[in-house]
């Protein structure tokens, strides 16, 4: 087991399983697969022995924002008032990478469609082990009052809603924290059929100001985890 763990992985998977019954047998223990996730940095703390740790492996290596957070990333829906900007952070973020934000006027929305299998999940992985998909998003204001709306839909081939999430419209009032408030869901046990993921967001000033006073988002993600 301690020769596999330090052999380069497409070796492991694709030539040593191959040669006998016996190293078959060790390539698909728990254990191998849970020690590689150990020496190569992923939680594994609080994870049930029960897990499948060859999946929770390659799901831990795949595991990345699937949202590209740059402008010409997204399609923009609503550009209502002074429309849609990319400026830098007003409030400093908990994660030091972020920068600059995108700040709405007045009911702006955008979004951005993720094919799953383009992303290297394919059809029969996805309806066999319909992993944790988890969406997170950022949004603050303090200096005007605003609104902030998300929708995330799980999506079949034909583009139908298999699963959603569409919580209600949130306000923010004039001279609050200013804190980063982040929005999170996790989808689980969504069945077969997911294909793409939906995400769309958005939102507005509720003053009428000219400019660009309505919600800031930032560091919006959907990864597929363990």
């Amino acid at each position: 087991e301690e020769i596999f763990i330090n052999v380069p992985l497409q070796e492991v998977l694709c030539v040593c399983r191959l040669v006998c019954c016996q190293w078959k047998e060790v390539v698909d223990s728990g254990s191998m697969w849970r020690e590689r996730c150990r020496r190569e940095g992923y939680p594994i703390c609080n994870v049930s022995e029960t897990q499948d740790w060859k999946l929770f492996y390659f799901l831990s290596k795949k595991r990345r924002n699937l949202l590209k957070n740059k402008m010409n990333g997204w399609i923009v829906k609503q550009n209502g008032g002074d429309g849609w900007r990319a400026e830098g952070v007003m409030v400093p973020h908990s994660n030091e990478v972020v920068k600059k934000n995108f700040v709405t006027s007045y009911m702006c929305t955008k979004e951005q469609q993720i094919d799953l299998a383009k992303e290297g999940y394919s059809p029969a992985f996805m309806d066999r082990f319909q992993p944790v998909i988890k969406i997170s998003d950022y949004a603050p204001r303090w200096d005007c009052g605003c609104e902030y709306l998300i929708v995330v839909q799980l999506l079949n081939a034909k583009k139908q809603v298999v699963q959603s999430f569409t919580p209600e419209i949130i306000s923010f009032q004039q001279w609050n924290d200013q804190q980063w408030n982040q929005m999170i869901h996790v989808f689980r046990d969504y069945g077969p059929g997911v294909r793409y993921i939906h995400f769309l967001h958005g939102g507005k000033d509720t003053q009428f100001w000219a400019g660009w006073y309505g919600i800031r988002v930032t560091d919006s993600s959907i990864e597929i985890c363990p």
